[in-house]
């Protein structure tokens, strides 16, 4: 019999926080929820979910929006919700001891938070990919148990998934699935007027901005692959990109005797965020299954990396430390915030990026991990102020 468990989200009103409530409101005897967060930009929705779902605890990382947050659950009639605002508030609330965090936080701001969760002995069913790429080692430090994090992507979810067919060692490579994004198939030459209104189409998932511009340039790919390394413990030279439109083959292990194990399911998030939820069993009446009476055609093609650099200078990084992971992290937020504010080409995304790491490699090629998140945010903090300097010159 499934054991029945408290829940704590964060990034509750985000695209993973919305889906993760639809699937805890289908299955109500098997879970509670604990607490949720949110940044504080919709404090409707936050108060509509705590009123739902009778949560005694909420908390806004923007003090800002604290006093509308309480009007708003006063007039959602959660009147028995408690209120509170920071981001030590959020980190306290995701240590609050549930059986699992769900952590939908877009950004490296979601480290802290998980680092929390897992010190508190909670499951972290783990949606922050920036959490791994910025400070992967603090984090896995944090673990006080083994197999603590169930990663939520939908790619490391099919990866974990497919690991069950085999033993670490027999392992051969890894094969990342990319949709290709919007903009498959065009030139570099054709990209230099994409709009931010044409990048955020992503043809076959719905997430929110900063992920839509990244699964455009590819870039979100690459951090998945970094993500991937440290995650599952294989070197970066083991890891595959291959391109497959439809959506379908959510990523695949390869093993040593030529085998290949993949996990298939129609593009919804909410399949691996129940069994980060639930892991390791597996939820009932979650996402709809593939149609096999129905013709169906799969195709995978090779990454065109001049097209798409992201992926191979993520390698790089990898390849290179910790601490060149965090900085390629940072300025692609800085570079990608500003396309979206019309203050920088589209193509200039990633060469952004490229540019800051190029400045900073002398400075980053000493000890290649953080002592610290504090160490880590400074770090941060000059990649983001350089990144924000080469814009300002475009």
């Amino acid at each position: 019999m499934m054991q029945h468990q408290t829940v704590v989200i964060l990034g509750s009103t985000g695209s993973i926080g919305t889906q993760g409530l639809d699937v805890i409101g289908r299955h109500p005897e098997r879970f509670t929820v604990a607490g949720l967060a949110a940044g504080g930009s919709n404090v409707d929705l936050l108060a509509q979910q705590a009123a739902r779902f009778h949560v005694p605890e909420v908390v806004v990382a923007n003090p800002d929006a604290l006093e509308p947050l309480r009007e708003a659950l006063a007039a959602h009639g959660a009147t028995g919700t408690q209120a509170r605002a920071g981001r030590d508030e959020v980190n306290a609330i995701a240590g609050l001891g549930a059986s699992v965090v769900l952590n939908g936080i877009t950004g490296s701001i979601g480290l802290e938070p998980s680092i929390a969760a897992l010190q508190a002995g909670s499951q972290l069913a783990l949606a922050n990919k920036e959490s791994v790429v910025a400070g992967g080692h603090l984090l896995f430090s944090a673990q006080t148990r083994d197999q603590q994090i169930n990663p939520v992507d939908s790619e490391h979810s099919a990866i974990w998934q497919s690991l069950r067919a085999g033993t670490h060692s027999e392992v051969s490579r890894l094969i990342v699935t990319a949709s290709g994004g919007p903009f498959r198939g065009w030139t570099r030459e054709q990209m230099q007027d994409i709009t931010p209104e044409q990048a955020l189409n992503h043809p076959t998932w719905h997430m929110g901005p900063v992920v839509t511009i990244n699964s455009s340039t590819l870039m979100n790919k690459g951090l998945e692959v970094i993500e991937a390394s440290r995650l599952f413990n294989i070197e970066p030279d083991r890891i595959e990109v291959t391109v497959h439109p439809q959506s379908i083959v959510h990523s695949m292990v390869e093993f040593c005797d030529g085998a290949t194990i993949s996990q298939a399911s129609p593009p919804d998030m909410r399949l691996p965020i129940a069994l980060g939820l639930s892991s390791p069993e597996r939820l009932n009446d979650v996402a709809q299954g593939c149609d096999w009476t129905q013709a169906a055609e799969w195709t995978f093609e090779p990454l065109d990396d001049e097209a798409f650099p992201a992926v191979e200078l993520a390698r790089h990084c990898l390849r290179s430390s910790e601490k060149h992971t965090a900085v390629l992290n940072a300025a692609n937020e800085q570079a990608v915030h500003a396309f979206l504010d019309h203050r920088l080409p589209y193509l200039a995304i990633v060469d952004t990026v490229s540019e800051v790491l190029n400045e900073m490699d002398g400075e980053l090629r000493g000890d290649p991990q953080f002592a610290s998140v504090a160490d880590m945010v400074e770090l941060e903090q000059e990649a983001r102020a350089r990144a924000d300097a080469l814009i300002a010159q475009r």
